[in-house]
């Protein structure tokens, strides 16, 4: 039991030293002087002092504390720090005390110096990575280890914090907890926890803990990557000996409040625990009812030490974080918990046995008919997943033909996705839903009592097992025997069945998908009550990823580390296999979102009429490419239809050959234009290529990139000086006495970012060009075809004409479509040279699409929503600038943008580890995003042209929310 001083202990404010005490404590009796800077503390007064001899901290506790107490935090910080872990060294007075005794306005302390650690307390940060989360686990693992065989005097001790005695301390202090419904839902929660940690309590091993190693008392630095390592431990305040689980728990419970709401969020640092310091059965199975209660602990001391010290702002910050923890910590049933934490250290599961009685005896199995709900479910072909009921709907549906349907157990649900949510949906289903003719007979598969539950459910609990019911007309009560009839199926047709593992269990429909391996020991299989299976197999992701690197050739990378499989897309929007939306914001090959039924059926009709390829005779090709040539500026009235935007701009350079009989190529450096051989020798992208400046070939001429905000050359007043470069380089052919065949340039830098060239340029620099007999390439692929919003063409913002306009993308929605739009004299130089062709380029499902497209960009206003949604978009843009220094500059317009992203503004030093970063979380927020630039470290912001500013906001919300994680 706890003495009665520790509990008066808790009821003491801090010690009222001020920082002109401190400051006069320093001097006399330690001999600094310096800067000072309170840090926050619960029950003690800590000050930092920044001296000229180095960094230390002054910790003042109230005498009631004892030296003994404090001798004991000194001798495990120097036996720790023996053992290699980093822990404060412990510093002396000028008299050689490492505990001063003091008398400050009457009242006595007791007084320490301790090195300061530099780093970064985790608390700072509002989200911690899963590697920063696995090295504070092993943090707390090596404290475990290196305190095993310290012994102190000191340790034996009553301590409010003491998890040992979390009942009686919390109890102490709920009165003060003034909100009656919280005090009783903390009471209740506290004394739930209680019950299974006293059924472990005996088996829980003891030895020296910290028992406060949280997010608050460890110090980070960032690694490699840009995570945050915590790699130091501070406030050796709650030593003392304890159980060996609780030192986790502690840790673990501080954690919740990052967790945006996910209790498993802790399980990394669990894992990373137990592969230092494993922990016993009894102790994983303590560990999560030692977290409730320490969150109860939390939240009654918070609300008592506000109650006693209320000008405490350490104290009146923190409450809010451990509301959070006590929310997170008591949102989920402790079996799902204990599950979760005993798959997370790779302890094996009991089995779950049992055979059963069939549940309906007189339906014929053969006759169900088993639906699929999944993102790949055919039906949702013909059904709008959003809504309301189409789940039942479609099971009705399917029973029309024999009397019997059934949904899948352990399916994720398309039709409860959510677009634009921040995290998962819970789209796991725990259930199978039957559709039969009511009045069916219901029979108990197992013996048990059958007793009605809130919301007109019932339970059939077993000796091992429990069957719950949904839309059952009950004729029994009490105990039934096996083969027993239970009632009839409902008016509705519809029973809802769950099995559970779990007595106590809550008949939870979904869960989230990366809670499902828990859920499903708990909530399991109802296959083997039915009699049928109807388990939904689970996703093969990862062995689909294996495969596609066994035999995808690794140049043709994917994004992502551990890409989510997509398997179905709607506007702008992508869907994975476990039903999780994503906003597209990359995709510019969707100009009209995903999966259009414009397009959809377009392709349907044509495919099964037609598919060929360009040299037969049938009118598709010839209205499509005379739209293509309306769209041109006048006289590029000639069109080639390609496969692809590589093939587009390597038809270009040969066009150029031809038509000016030279070879050689003026490019941009920074720039991509393709893949093919004569696309990829006019791209520079370092990030694309890092071989690329050094690889070209001598016909092609880089000139520097007109990077107005990074470049040489800065500002909208730069051109001459970029022309300037054009020239020089134009002038270096002539002293050779080499022809030039052309100049090719992206209308806007689109690789870059989206950086607008400085006014004036490309009419320069065509100039340039077509005097030495060049002709002038403008690679419209992925800045043109109504993208920008207020132009069609890129050029057309620079008030030129080019001689040739490449195009794919987006204008072939997905499918595989480029286009070059010349003049007929170009056209028929490389006639002279012989014929094109391109198989799929201009076949009849292609120009089927590309009319439809044209039709969709039309009728609903694509490049008006561009110009409008990405002004909008690239406002709240800006907006991020002025409170987060990190974002450099916002280029492009319309909807393509570049989000630049600096370490510093004066010298724009690239954030490339920060943006991808950021990138990888912005997937787990529900965002695709990635970067672009040689540096990468710019956003390609390039969505389908459908986007809503709904779908906008929520893009840059979640950009805003993960720069106010820390970045």
């Amino acid at each position: 039991m706890i003495d009665t001083a520790a509990l008066d202990r808790a009821d003491l404010p801090r010690p009222d030293v001020s920082v002109v005490d401190a400051g006069t404590i320093l001097a006399e009796r330690y001999g600094l002087n310096g800067r000072i800077a309170e840090l926050g503390s619960q029950q003690d007064r800590n000050y930092r002092i920044d001296s000229d001899d180095g960094r230390y901290v002054l910790k003042i506790n109230r005498a009631a504390y004892g030296t003994v107490e404090l001798d004991a935090q000194n001798e495990a910080m120097k036996h720790l720090r023996a053992r290699g872990v980093l822990v404060p060294a412990v510093g002396q007075s000028v008299d050689g005390q490492e505990i001063m005794p003091l008398i400050v306005r009457g009242e006595h302390y007791l007084a320490r110096l301790l090195e300061f650690l530099d780093g970064e307390p985790l608390t700072r940060r509002k989200y911690l990575s899963e590697r920063t989360r696995e090295a504070l686990g092993a943090l707390v693992a090596n404290v475990v280890r290196g305190l095993e065989d310290f012994r102190h005097a000191g340790l034996d001790r009553s301590v409010q914090w003491d998890l040992r005695r979390v009942v009686q301390v919390t109890e102490h202090m709920l009165p003060q907890v003034t909100d009656a419904e919280i005090r009783d839902r903390i009471r209740t929660m506290l004394h739930d926890a209680d019950q299974h940690v006293r059924q472990a309590a005996p088996n829980l091993r003891i030895q020296a803990i910290h028992h406060d190693i949280t997010d608050d008392n460890v110090v980070a630095r960032p690694d490699a990557d840009g995570h945050l390592i915590p790699d130091g431990v501070i406030d050796f305040g709650d030593l003392v000996y304890g159980w060996v689980v609780a030192d986790l728990a502690v840790c673990c419970a501080s954690l919740l409040h990052h967790a945006d709401g996910d209790p498993f969020y802790i399980l990394p640092a669990i894992r990373a625990f137990q592969r230092i310091y494993p922990l016993t059965d009894q102790e994983l199975g303590a560990l999560w009812p030692l977290i409730v209660q320490r969150a109860c602990l939390l939240m009654a001391a918070g609300e008592q030490q506000l109650a006693v010290d209320p000008d405490n702002e350490y104290v009146q910050r923190n409450l809010e974080n451990e509301r959070e923890i006590f929310r997170v910590a008591t949102s989920v049933p402790y079996g799902v918990m204990r599950v979760a934490i005993t798959s997370a250290t790779g302890a094996e599961l009991p089995a779950i046995e049992g055979e059963f009685a069939p549940l309906l005896p007189t339906v014929p199995q053969g006759d169900i008919r088993l639906i699929s709900l999944d993102p790949q479910s055919d039906d949702w072909d013909r059904f709008n997943w959003l809504t309301a009921g189409i789940d039942r709907k479609i099971l009705r549906s399917a029973a029309i033909d024999t009397g019997y349907a059934a949904t899948r157990y352990g399916e994720y649900r398309l039709s409860e996705t959510k677009t634009c949510a921040s995290s998962a949906p819970a789209t796991h289903a725990l259930f199978t839903d039957l559709c039969i003719p009511s009045g069916t007979r219901v029979a108990a598969p197992f013996e048990g009592e059958l007793s009605e539950i809130a919301g007109g459910r019932h339970r059939l609990v077993g000796a091992e097992i429990v069957l719950l019911l949904e839309g059952l007309e009950a004729s029994a009560a009490g105990e039934v025997g096996v083969g027993k009839e239970l009632g009839t199926v409902g008016d509705g047709g519809i029973l809802r069945v769950w099995l559970a593992h779990e007595p106590d269990v809550e008949p939870q429909p979904f869960c989230l998908p990366h809670h499902a391996s828990a859920w499903r020991r708990v909530l399991i299989d109802p296959s083997r009550v039915l009699g049928f299976d109807c388990a939904a197999h689970e996703p093969r992701s990862e062995a689909i990823l294996d495969r596609r690197n066994a035999h995808f050739a690794r140049p043709q990378k994917n994004y992502y580390k551990q890409p989510p499989q997509i398997e179905r897309g709607s506007r702008e929007h992508m869907f994975d296999v476990t039903g999780r939306a994503y906003l597209d914001m990359v995709n510019n090959v969707t100009i009209a979102g995903h999966g259009h039924p414009r397009l959809v059926e377009a392709v349907r009709r044509q495919w099964a009429r037609l598919n060929t390829n360009s040299r037969f005779h049938y009118e598709g090709v010839a209205e499509f490419s005379s739209r293509l040539a309306s769209l041109a500026p006048e006289g590029l009235d000639t069109v080639f239809l390609v496969n692809s935007g590589s093939e587009a701009v390597d038809l270009a350079l040969r066009l150029a050959w031809a038509h000016s009989g030279a070879r050689n190529i003026v490019s941009l450096l920074e720039a991509y234009h393709g893949w093919t051989v004569a696309s990829d020798a006019v791209s520079t992208s370092i990030a694309d290529n890092p071989r690329a400046l050094e690889t070209r070939p001598d016909w092609v001429h880089p000139v520097t990139a007109p990077n107005t905000y990074r470049g040489p050359f800065r500002g909208p007043e730069s051109a001459a000086r970029y022309v300037a470069e054009v020239e020089h380089e134009l002038s270096k052919l002539e002293v050779t006495d080499q022809s030039l065949a052309g100049f090719i340039a992206e209308s806007v830098y689109g690789n870059a970012g989206g950086i607008p060239l400085p006014p004036g340029y490309l009419q320069e620099v065509y100039r340039l060009v077509r005097a030495r007999g060049g002709v002038c390439i403008a690679d419209e692929v992925q800045v043109g075809y109504g993208r920008l919003g207020h132009y069609f063409w890129g050029f057309e913002e620079q008030g030129v004409i080019p001689d040739i306009i490449t195009i794919a993308k987006g204008m072939g929605n997905g499918q595989p479509l480029g286009a070059v739009i010349t003049t007929r004299a170009i056209a028929d130089s490389f006639e002279r040279e012989g014929y094109f062709f391109s198989s799929a380029g201009g076949s009849p499902v292609s120009c089927a699409v590309g009319n439809t497209l044209l039709d969709i960009m039309r009728d609903e206003g694509l490049q008006e929503n561009a110009r409008e949604v990405g002004d909008y978009l690239k406002e709240r843009l800006e907006a991020l600038g002025q409170r987060f220094p990190i974002v450099g500059a916002v280029h492009g317009m319309g909807l393509y943008l570049g989000l630049e992203l600096v370490r510093d503004r004066e010298t724009l030093e690239p954030a490339t580890k920060e943006t991808m970063a950021i990138c990888d979380r912005l997937l787990d927020l529900g965002v695709i995003m990635q970067p672009t630039g040689d540096h990468l470290n710019v956003f390609k912001i390039k969505p389908p042209m459908c986007l809503t500013r709904e779908s906008a906001d929520f893009f840059v919300d979640m950009v805003a929310k993960v720069l106010e994680e820390g970045w």
